[in-house]
């Protein structure tokens, strides 16, 4: 039993299962969508796979799929997965994804999964879907490097990140990859000072090299759905973003 956790949420906090609320947004909007991120060891891989080559199909190739590890034992204990394997199911779910995205039929035998002459019908539009790592640990980093399209960093820019940059860039050539290659989607907060540190902060990571920006608004108070697609609208002025 783990009576008493205590993480970055609890049992009031409110989450959407992302590619059930994907499938909506893929109808009312044409922004890119991304998970920041799933769980994936927690679920059926055939089942995830299905489910992220609906949601590309239904957005015209628009999803990039985040993944990780996760931290928190109840969530693992509740879908009946196993916490402590996660790192090592997390990586043969990956090559697995790939094969179920790009294969009309994939057999395979492995640690977590087996299949036999079963494939998805119809694939997705990207062949394969974009898969992007969360993750703070030297294991996350070197799967990062191995893997990953790309990364979530959880760290500032500084030290930190230098060190797990240098870590994920080790592994991506140890295993063939252009370590260029492999994108960095930072994620940023609306402080005290408000528009002037979105643009302090979208400059410090496009100094250290992130390829992609993200704006976050949890926890910072607000009031409803309302108010944080107002302060989504700011951030996007004083950043100057522009629809596609």
């Amino acid at each position: 039993m783990h009576t008493g956790w205590k993480g970055p949420y609890d049992v009031d906090t409110t989450f959407h299962e992302p590619l059930v609320f994907f499938g909506f947004l893929a109808a009312i909007t044409n922004l890119e969508l991304v998970t920041g991120i799933v769980i994936a060891p927690q679920r059926q891989t055939v089942l995830l796979a299905k489910q992220a080559a609906e949601v590309d199909i239904l957005s015209e190739g628009r999803l990039r799929l985040g993944i990780g590890a996760g931290w928190n034992p109840v969530e693992y204990e509740a879908l009946g997965q196993d916490f402590s394997t996660r790192g090592k199911r997390q990586a043969e779910q990956i090559e697995l994804l790939r094969r179920l995205w790009t294969e009309r039929s994939v057999s395979h035998e492995g640690t977590f999964d087996r299949i036999v002459g079963a494939g998805l019908a119809p694939l997705p539009i990207q062949r394969p879907i974009p898969i992007w790592l969360g993750g703070m640990s030297p294991a996350a980093y070197r799967r990062m490097g191995t893997l990953a399209n790309g990364w979530f960093p959880r760290v500032e820019p500084g030290p930190d990140l230098d060190e797990a940059r240098a870590i994920i860039a080790e592994a991506a050539v140890a295993a063939g990859r252009d370590p260029a290659e492999i994108g960095m989607d930072a994620r940023i907060k609306q402080g005290a000072g408000g528009t002037d540190d979105l643009k302090r902060d979208a400059k410090r990571w496009g100094d250290a090299g992130a390829t992609h920006l993200s704006v976050d608004t949890m926890g910072s108070d607000l009031g409803g759905v309302e108010a944080h697609l107002e302060a989504l609208a700011k951030a996007a002025e004083a950043l100057q973003l522009r629809p596609s």
